[in-house]
């Protein structure tokens, strides 16, 4: 299938005062005149509302396309924005084809705009891999509301826990506000062995956060999870929240993350944001650090013995021993979490990011909690 049919080229008026040759934009390929060729390509921004309204991807686009290129030999092609569908259903299938097409010839789609319930779509561009996969999402709120009558970015998470086919291994929150959420709906995410980290957690620890990232496929970020002097641009802004500094080192970690094919940035409200439109600059900023950070990838997830020391602690209890292994190139720790027998689906999250603070526990005698989570969802 063409791409094109999906796309509406952009308004030549975005670029045309772009001078700099080291420009974003000078080192990209855009779909103004001409839709550029994808399968050469690492990354891929693609533009979603959901309407035909574009103002927010594009808005995003003008802050971002004026940033200098970072490292490495860009290989980033902007598609345009999806055509909206006659309803929200065809819409999210547009979604999902797209981000599917792209996965499958192994480019990184980063979703542009929209509200976050367009994440449902990218979600669906997996169901057809015959693999389990994890999801990180970064909001504010949780959006689990069960009620149909509720806003579609207010139950999104819950509709895609209760999808069917489950293929979900592993669902990731971070930045939630305790009072902006209900406790019964944390209690549900704990008893699935999934995890919830709030904006003071995080906050404290953002270093340990890497390890979370770094177990994801797929990145869904609300800005909503920034706080409004940093991020006014959205119907749902708080006055406390991730600033923007601490969003561009989550977008940095998200990058580096190899195993991370698609990621999106929703929510973003033009027509709420201030005269210099300072949402937009942050969540363009955000997008750069996202590439920047796959531009610094180091191909690790392979654990070739060479690249990687393993460490083998003896345990006081069941499991006898546990396994670790340290990157030489990045100091980067993974833990190994066996399968049961017969379950080989499990495989490709059998090896899972962790800290130095994981292993220092397991020599201490302790069972890190990573190990404790993982190993009751692969039983």
């Amino acid at each position: 299938m063409d791409l094109k049919i999906f796309f509406t080229p952009l308004d030549e008026a975005l670029i045309s005062d772009i001078k700099s040759t080291n420009s974003f934009y000078k080192n990209s390929k855009v779909n103004v005149d001409n839709m550029p060729d994808y399968k050469e390509a690492d990354i891929a921004l693609v533009g979603a509302s959901g309407t035909d309204d574009t103002t927010a991807p594009d808005a995003i686009r003008r802050k971002l396309y004026q940033l200098k290129k970072g490292h490495g030999a860009y290989k980033v092609v902007d598609l345009g924005n999806i055509r909206p569908g006659i309803d929200a259903d065809e819409t999210l299938g547009r979604v999902t084809e797209v981000c599917r097409m792209l996965i499958d010839s192994n480019v990184l789609p980063v979703i542009i705009g929209g509200s976050q319930d367009l994440d449902f779509g990218q979600f669906q561009a997996y169901e057809h891999m015959d693999k389990l996969i994890s999801l990180l999402n970064v909001d504010a709120f949780l959006d689990m509301e069960e009620e149909k009558s509720a806003p579609a970015n207010h139950r999104h998470i819950h509709k895609i826990l209760l999808h069917e086919p489950n293929y979900l291994f592993n669902y990731s929150h971070l930045a939630y506000q305790s009072y902006l959420i209900d406790q019964e709906a944390i209690n549900i995410l704990e008893k699935l062995y999934f995890e919830a980290y709030r904006i003071g957690h995080l906050r404290s620890n953002i270093n340990d956060m890497e390890p979370i990232i770094r177990n994801a496929d797929m990145l869904s970020f609300d800005i909503t999870a920034i706080k409004s002097s940093d991020a006014p641009g959205s119907s749902r802004a708080q006055p406390f929240g991730l600033t923007g500094e601490e969003a561009c080192q989550l977008c940095w970690y998200a990058g580096l993350n190899e195993k991370l094919s698609s990621a999106g940035f929703y929510e973003y409200q033009p027509e709420l944001d201030d005269s210099q439109q300072k949402t937009a600059a942050v969540t363009a900023t955000m997008i750069w650090y996202f590439i920047e950070g796959y531009y610094h990838r180091k191909n690790e997830q392979r654990f070739k013995m060479n690249d990687y020391m393993k460490f083998v602690v003896s345990m006081p209890s069941e499991p006898e021993t546990l396994s670790f292994y340290k990157s030489k190139l990045s100091e980067k720790w993974w833990m190994e979490v066996p399968f049961p027998q017969g379950k080989e689906r499990y495989a490709r999250n059998c090896i899972i990011p962790c800290s130095y603070s994981d292993y220092q526990a397991a020599t201490a005698g302790e069972l890190p909690e990573r190990y404790i989570t993982t190993h009751a969802k692969l039983i």
